[in-house]
């Protein structure tokens, strides 16, 4: 199997690959390896050449050189770590070590590859990396719908949603907020309707993901 057939993505017009090398002749190589892959790719010289450019909405993974002029690699993962950019990384290095590639690893990179290195091996860590952003977008899209539901919910209706999703039963949910049980059935009702759950489980799903303490206060990951 050649290497196109072994390592093309999954069709994404806009998912990217950023290499950042102050090598101009190893960013073209990579340039072309990429788009022999169908690829779309964009190369920088440096830390802050890529800050200061716009890239495409979509999927990302960064081919990232330890050594540049400037801020480093390392520095820079370390100030996306602090930042709570969640960019994928596949580190490069034609000087590395095990202190080098310990931290790099820590940091979450995603490979750590000493040139020079396979084809290959670039290839399918940039499609780990790819992938990886893909699922994190699809997630954080998926999450951001769930809470503009919950956010459309009125302050009783947020409450009986808590107390459902304790177990709770309409006629103890009454009790607790002293109204009828009709009146609970009603904004259960409504409540269920506008979160879109179907069930008492997938409600309980729904509050987890959202990360929402009773109190309307948000909990930790």
């Amino acid at each position: 199997m050649d290497l196109l057939s072994q390592s093309k993505a999954a069709p994404d017009s806009n998912a990217c690959v950023v290499v950042i090398d102050d090598d101009a002749e190893f960013r073209e190589s990579l340039g072309r390896l990429l788009r022999v892959v169908s690829l779309q790719s964009r190369t920088f010289a440096s830390v802050a050449d890529f800050l200061a450019a716009q890239l495409p909405d979509g999927p990302t993974c960064l081919i990232l050189d330890i050594r540049l002029p400037g801020q480093s690699g390392l520095d820079f993962q370390r100030d996306l770590v602090t930042a709570n950019v969640k960019l994928p990384i596949v580190f490069m290095t034609g000087y590395g070590d095990i202190p080098m590639t310990v931290q790099a690893m820590k940091g979450g990179a995603i490979e750590f590859l000493t040139k020079p290195f396979r084809d290959q091996d670039l290839l399918d860590a940039v499609n780990v990396g790819l992938a990886r952003d893909r699922a994190r977008r699809q997630n954080k899209a998926a999450s951001d719908t769930l809470r503009a539901r919950f956010e459309v919910l009125t302050p009783r209706e947020r409450t009986i949603l808590f107390r459902v999703a304790e177990g709770r039963l309409n006629k103890q949910i009454a009790g607790d907020m002293g109204i009828t049980e009709t009146t609970v059935k009603v904004h259960r009702s409504n409540m269920m309707k506008k979160i879109k759950a179907g069930s008492l489980v997938e409600l309980c799903r729904m509050i987890d993901r959202l990360k929402v303490a009773p109190d309307g206060a948000e909990t930790s990951s």
